[in-house]
């Protein structure tokens, strides 16, 4: 078993470990822009060959400090190359580096490739010759915070070029963004149900190509005439020759069976000859029925009532005008409203805006990047606009009491939300004991409120089928005067004990929605876990730490996804440091960082526990923002209880803190008690809690506690410390 990296484009991360595990990975973990697994060559060489989604399959062969050119070449040249490399064969080196102080990945790429070389040349004064298109092995280093991983790309070139298109357009979409369109738009299942594939503004045929070799179970890489492995060393000929026979049976027997129903138009007469040219290329031509229509004329084939419609229409980045794009798009969503009454729909609009012009009902969005681009990928079940409306049982009592009620809270708070600009709020917290349960509302930034629902556990003397049924209340009633669609509300089972973890996941999509607090931009996630990334009792809380940020080192411990960082940075903090143990949040809170502009040296992610880092760390800090959980107990760290190691926790940041500095803490256990005792040895404390409270959640005043701790005044003649951080 071996260790290998998939890289893919940025959300398509769960896509692509999904079908990892499909083809026989094991160990297999999500990252930004790609997935670790483990699993044999066979699993690698299937990747190549099976993967639909996947960039490159990377195969690390060591990883090393490399902060400078010398420690580059070393560690290069600690590698065995004979293993790997014909010293006749040819190479080729991609680079790329960020964070670090060797900062030009074409100066890295030349260190590389020297160390590769002198290796051979010094070993019996042959060299191996560079080769930038088809080399025997590419090797793959990547540069990061002076820690550099070299690997080897099995794939060679990139896996969405599958060997088919000989034409293209002018903003071609990639075969991998593609496949994730139609696996989004649910076409595999639609397809085996007898439903058709149609895409009203095809272009040179990408999704309608992917769309039929996918179902006709043919392998992606199976017209590739080059793969990475191909001149390496330790290539197993045998085992690939067995794998592309296994391949080829499989596309026989779906080629055969394959449904003609494949359908595409475009109002550009050249783009229709060219998807009939890149249709030949893949084997699917015969399969295919191709005109020339605007999209307007776009209708279901006779005799078709179900199928996909996907389409990827212009941007007005690169083809037309953007002032034409939204008539374009209203355009389309016409069409589909009108004719495709019964079918799916997946459109990848150029942003939410443009989305929004369809004037449809999307059921989900995805944010997915077509290459360089932010794209939007919006998915619905088309229904014509007269439908009428299921009707609806009347509300019990309870339920009609639980709507006078949350009216009540909504008139009450809609006039100070509008004026203060709070676009995600509490609307309601267990205000009848009936119905336990928290409703949170997300407005996110295209204009359309979510829901957050989180019900408590029912007590065990409330029957299961009650607390099911009241729990269907609950959402029916919070849509209705919330106006919000069933499929933007989320509803959790919030079990109350012990502390408990904020990080437990509970599902798997990898939906976000982009939301903004007091002018800045947050991801939040309303479906995959506990929490959904911005705790909403805290919005003061982060208000404070941007106030007290200006001119000052700020650090986050228990850092989450980083957003009372967010905040630090927008009030002028000098420098940024978020410390969480999870990798995945801290991905999160790259992306919230990134997304208002925050990135660089200056704003630094550090996976550790918060105890073990301020113990390494000779930093120090103007502003240290302490927000622990109530109670962890993480395989990677000693267990944790807020009320039992608050002191010890609190005491380590004091030796982190500048002498005018101050720390925020909070937490959210609500029998909590601070040991003031302990801690007035050290610090000046003020408790802040009633203050940090937002008018949301007045009814809920408990909802968490928050102090200000500054380090006491020092003895009259002792100099205070400088309040810039001290440098290590």
């Amino acid at each position: 078993m071996s260790a290998y990296f998939a890289t893919c484009p940025k959300g398509l991360e769960y896509l692509l470990r999904d079908e990892l595990i499909a083809l026989g990975a094991s160990d297999v973990r999500e990252t930004l822009a790609g997935s670790h697994f483990s699993g044999t060559l066979e699993t690698a060489y299937r990747a190549c060959l099976w993967s639909r989604l996947a960039s490159r399959i990377l195969l690390p062969l060591a990883e090393f400090d490399a902060a400078d050119e010398d420690a580059l070449y070393r560690g290069v040249q600690q590698i065995d190359w004979s293993q790997h490399l014909a010293a006749h064969g040819t190479f080729a080196v991609d680079a790329g580096t960020a964070l670090s102080k060797l900062n030009h990945s074409q100066f890295v790429g030349l260190r590389v490739k020297d160390a590769v070389v002198d290796q051979f040349r010094q070993r019996d004064g042959t060299r191996p010759g560079i080769d930038t298109d088809e080399p025997d092995i590419r090797i793959n280093v990547r540069l990061r915070r002076d820690r550099a991983t070299l690997s080897l790309d099995l794939a060679g070139s990139p896996l969405h070029r599958r060997g088919w298109r000989e034409l293209q357009g002018e903003a071609p979409l990639k075969e991998n963004l593609a496949a994730a369109m139609l696996l989004r738009g649910r076409w595999p299942e639609i397809y085996a149900a007898g439903g058709a594939l149609l895409d009203p503004m095809c272009g040179s045929g990408t999704l309608l190509i992917e769309g039929a070799l996918m179902a006709a179970d043919v392998a992606p890489g199976l017209r590739r005439e080059y793969f990475g492995f191909l001149g390496w060393q330790q290539h197993d000929i045998a085992l690939w020759r067995d794998l592309l026979n296994e391949a080829r049976q499989r596309a026989e027997t779906g080629l055969r069976a394959l449904r003609s129903e494949f359908f595409g138009s475009d109002a550009d007469p050249r783009m229709i000859q060219t998807a009939k040219r890149n249709a030949q290329e893949a084997g699917v031509a015969g399969f295919f029925t191709l005109d020339r229509l605007d999209v307007t004329h776009a209708r279901p084939p006779a005799g078709l009532t179900s199928g996909l419609v996907i389409t990827n229409p212009p941007y007005g980045e690169r083809l037309g005008d953007r002032t034409e794009m939204p008539k374009l798009y209203r355009a389309l969503g016409e069409t589909l409203r009108a004719h495709f009454n019964g079918w799916r729909g997946a459109v990848l609009a150029g942003d939410v805006e443009l989305g929004r012009a369809m004037q449809l009902h999307a059921d989900k969005r995805y944010v997915l990047y077509n290459g360089a681009l932010e794209t939007v990928l919006l998915t619905f079940d088309l229904k014509p606009r007269d439908a009428a409306p299921r009707e609806l049982k009347p509300l019990s009592a309870g339920a009609q009491m639980l709507k006078n009620r949350l009216e009540k809270n909504v008139k009450h708070l809609r006039k100070r939300l509008s004026r203060e600009g709070v676009h995600c709020w509490r609307a309601y917290d267990q205000d009848l004991p009936e119905y336990a349960a928290a409703i949170d509302v997300y407005g996110d930034t295209g204009g359309d409120d979510h829901l957050h629902i989180q019900e408590y556990r029912a007590p065990a003397d409330v029957p299961p089928d009650v607390a099911r049924l009241r729990l269907r209340e609950i959402a029916r009633v919070a849509g209705e005067v919330l106006g919000v669609p069933r499929e933007r509300i989320a509803i959790k089972t919030r079990e109350r004990g012990k502390g408990g973890s904020k990080y437990g996941q509970l599902d798997q999509r990898n939906e976000f929605i982009e939301v903004e607090e007091d002018g800045l931009k947050f991801l939040v996630n309303l479906t995959d876990y506990l929490d959904t990334g911005l705790f909403l009792d805290h919005r003061l809380v982060r208000a404070k730490v941007r106030e007290l940020a200006d001119g000052k080192c700020f650090l986050n411990l228990f850092a989450y996804t980083a957003t009372a960082s967010v905040h630090a940075a927008a009030g002028g903090a000098l420098e940024t440091t978020s410390v969480d143990l999870s990798a995945t949040y801290l991905e999160w809170a790259s992306r919230n960082l990134a997304l208002n502009g925050f990135t660089g040296v200056d704003h630094r992610l550090m996976q550790f526990d918060a105890l073990e880092f301020l113990q390494r760390d000779r930093g120090h800090y103007g502003l240290i923002f302490v927000d622990p959980p109530t109670f962890s107990n993480s395989k990677r760290a000693e267990d944790f209880d807020v009320q039992r190691d608050h002191v010890k926790l609190l005491e380590a940041c004091n030796e982190r803190l500048t002498r005018d500095g101050v720390i925020v803490f909070s937490n959210n256990f609500r029998r909590f008690k601070l040991d003031r005792e302990a801690l007035e040895t050290h610090f000046e404390i003020e408790d802040w809690t009633a203050p940090s409270i937002p008018f949301d959640f007045a009814r809920r005043a408990d909802i968490h506690g928050c102090w200000l701790l500054r380090r006491r005044k020092p003895d009259p003649g002792i100099n205070p410390w400088d309040t810039a951080r001290i440098k290590k």
